[in-house]
């Protein structure tokens, strides 16, 4: 089941310059596991090592955040879309 991901531009520095991919799977961490084979780079920028996802990074899930909805556990279907925005630092 394909799923529409929209990434920022410093991630997509990590998929060739594609700010849209598209990854299958039921639920966000399956999206997250298929993004990372292919791109192995953004496995380390996605989730931490107990495969969590980072608190500085949201998941957006048909613009709602998995945060509150079952991180990665929460079920995707076909033409859903994923919006991954990790937080900015500035000063």
């Amino acid at each position: 089941m394909p799923v529409t991901v929209q990434l920022p531009n410093v991630l997509a520095k990590l998929t060739d310059g594609q700010r849209t991919v598209e990854a299958t799977g039921d639920t966000v961490g399956d999206l997250v596991t298929a993004l990372s084979r292919q791109f192995p780079e953004l496995e380390a920028r996605l989730r931490d090592r107990r495969g969590q996802p980072y608190e500085f990074v949201a998941f957006y899930l048909n613009d709602a955040d998995i945060r509150l909805n079952g991180g990665f556990d929460t079920a995707v279907r076909d033409g859903d879309e994923l919006v991954i925005v990790p937080s900015v630092a500035g000063g």
